[in-house]
């Protein structure tokens, strides 16, 4: 199995990005795992520019299936006193899959403060995984995954699990995130009666902390919806982490084909 770390220690720098090789083990159905793919995006857009700050916004779109060999590009768009606009694209075989914006700003001293949610109740984070392998999408063994819990304060269309990366090693810390992020089912899931493909379309993705860290690599993770029509779900997704700190706040548009 070829892990993320171990990938980008073996990529193969290009002009403006990079090249490499979307393992089988990376993917979901026919084109690579979205988490995986923008933090592909990430790694490029974070060697576009020199003393970047960190990761503070991105806005991905997942344009077409992802396969094979694929070439990151990023290029700066805009550098201001405070912020940084990247854009970077993920080029497959089948031409461009991912295009993503990604929002480079410092920290600012501000004298307004907001506490940020509390991570669901009663959600204690595992000492290892308790999820046998083999279960999902090829993509699910790069993970340690906790057990996977739905209907959380009544919601129907809810799903809340503790995620980690199996091997993270000098990983970026947002590079993790990224990577981590996207691994929920949509929380349409437990209100599909048939199986039926879906398809995640964009994704806004908010990091609330520039320095995010984890005991032991958990993070909790939630996506829930209050609107599911037409074959469209827009869903709010958050993620925690080991001490109950909202690390990170995420919407995500998803296709359901039934």
């Amino acid at each position: 199995m070829i892990s993320l770390p171990g990938l980008l220690a073996a990529k193969q720098m290009t002009d403006g990005g990079f090249r490499t090789e979307i393992p089988p083990e990376w993917q979901q159905g026919r084109t690579a795992y979205g988490g995986f793919s923008a933090a592909l995006a990430y790694e490029a857009a974070r060697g576009a520019a020199d003393d970047l700050p960190p990761l503070r916004s991105a806005q991905i779109s997942f344009v077409g299936p992802l396969s094979g060999t694929v070439e990151i590009t990023a290029k700066l768009l805009r550098r201001g006193k405070n912020a940084a606009f990247i854009q970077a694209d993920v080029v497959g075989e089948a031409g461009i899959g991912l295009t993503g914006t990604f929002v480079f700003m410092r920290e600012m001293e501000s004298t307004v403060h907001l506490a940020a949610d509390a991570p669901p109740p009663d959600h204690p984070r595992p000492a290892a995984a308790e999820v046998p392998q083999g279960v999902g999408p090829a993509f699910v063994g790069m993970f340690d995954m906790g057990v996977m819990e739905t209907g959380a304060d009544g919601r129907p269309a809810d799903i809340v699990r503790w995620i980690r990366l199996k091997d993270r090693q000098h990983l970026d810390p947002m590079t993790e995130l990224l990577a981590i992020g996207d691994a929920l089912p949509p929380a349409a899931l437990p209100l599909m009666t048939k199986v039926a493909p879906v398809s995640s379309l964009t994704w806004m993705f908010n990091a609330l902390t520039p320095n995010p860290v984890s005991a032991d690599g958990w993070w909790l993770l939630r996506s829930t919806s209050d609107h599911i029509e037409h074959g469209n779900t827009s869903q709010d997704m958050s993620m925690w982490n080991a001490d109950g700190t909202l690390v990170v706040r995420a919407m995500q548009s998803i296709a359901l084909f039934g």
